[in-house]
């Protein structure tokens, strides 16, 4: 009968660890099974991936052409008027940092109001952006919006202003 304490693994499928470097005697001597000369005999004797043999690779062979705006895009967390309907108050102030505290957002960067649903209430809504939809929805229930600058667009601006004071001192100077 077999148990924990006398399982054993299968005959053949457990094999000694192969020891380099350790002398004549253990049967892999000398050059430790690295061969006697080229590449892979010596340290450092490693090719970097996509390697070719000194061919020009793939990657430099194949035309280029295009251009992805992929890292410059913006994302934005979108709310549909139907939750602020179900989440707020009439007359209340809503604002990123409300939205995040009952969960309609994950974050509070970028935040677009979409005009899905029915708003019959009148709220002051502050975020960085609106469907036309929700803009005008939001304003026939007798509300506000307010469109806040994002965290990019607010850093181009102050280097922007950073840029026209320097140009505004250097012609005061001259």
């Amino acid at each position: 009968m077999s148990a924990i304490n006398n399982l054993k693994p299968k005959y053949g499928s457990v094999h000694k660890r192969k020891r380099l470097g350790t002398g004549q005697g253990s049967g892999h001597g000398q050059t430790s099974t690295r061969g006697m000369k080229g590449q892979h005999a010596t340290s450092g004797g490693t090719k970097r991936k996509g390697f070719e043999g000194g061919q020009t690779p793939l990657l430099r062979r194949v035309p280029k052409s295009g251009f992805s705006n992929v890292q410059f895009r913006q994302e934005y967390e979108w709310v549909n008027i139907s939750s602020l309907e179900k989440y707020f108050k009439a007359g209340s102030e809503v604002t990123p940092a409300d939205l995040l505290k009952r969960r309609l957002v994950k974050h509070d960067v970028l935040i677009k109001i979409l005009g899905d649903g029915e708003l019959k209430k009148a709220l002051n809504v502050s975020a960085h952006s609106f469907s036309k939809g929700a803009a005008e929805k939001i304003t026939k229930a007798g509300g506000k919006t307010t469109l806040l600058v994002g965290a990019k667009a607010a850093k181009f601006a102050e280097i922007k202003a950073q840029d026209e004071a320097r140009k505004k001192a250097k012609t005061d100077k001259k």
